[in-house]
């Protein structure tokens, strides 16, 4: 019961930051894919959209591991809070303005509990991936804030 009440405040307020971090920007919304699974490999350069003036793309992959069902919630590549089949990841492009460069782009991903080995409840593990680069992870036990990777150059 505790672990669902953490876990569920943990979204919350993970939510909430996404929603601030959007507050006040008139900046269009970074593109967004289908939602199906992640390729095995990232796009050719040439195919990602041309940077906004004095800002960069960044190709971001989402993965929340384990099996059967949770909640996910992300922010960074449009945003969600559903419930999906695992595993389940998403990819997509973040543009950044001059701005955020500096200061910084937020990306994040919380899943939600899974049946670990032991037969215990624990959250689902996650990855970010930058750029086909890992930038962030959590095996869902000794690390239980999901996963948050703020870009910048």
């Amino acid at each position: 019961m505790r672990s669902t009440k953490t876990a569920m405040s943990a979204m919350a307020l993970c939510a909430a930051a996404a929603l601030l971090t959007g507050c006040g920007s008139d900046a269009p919304k970074p593109a967004v894919d289908s939602g199906k699974p992640a390729a095995a490999s990232p796009a050719p350069a040439s195919s990602a959209p041309a940077a906004k003036a004095g800002g960069a793309t960044h190709e971001v992959v989402l993965e929340v591991g384990g099996t059967g069902k949770t909640a996910v919630m992300y922010s960074g590549i449009g945003s969600g809070f559903e419930q999906q089949t695992l595993p389940w990841s998403k990819s997509g492009t973040a543009e950044l303005t001059a701005a955020e460069r500096k200061v910084g782009y937020l990306v994040n991903v919380v899943p939600g509990t899974i049946t670990g080995p032991d037969g215990k409840l624990q959250q689902a593990p996650c990855t970010i991936k930058i750029d086909g680069k890992q930038v962030a992870e959590s095996d869902g036990v000794k690390n239980t804030k999901g996963c948050s990777y703020i870009i910048k150059e």
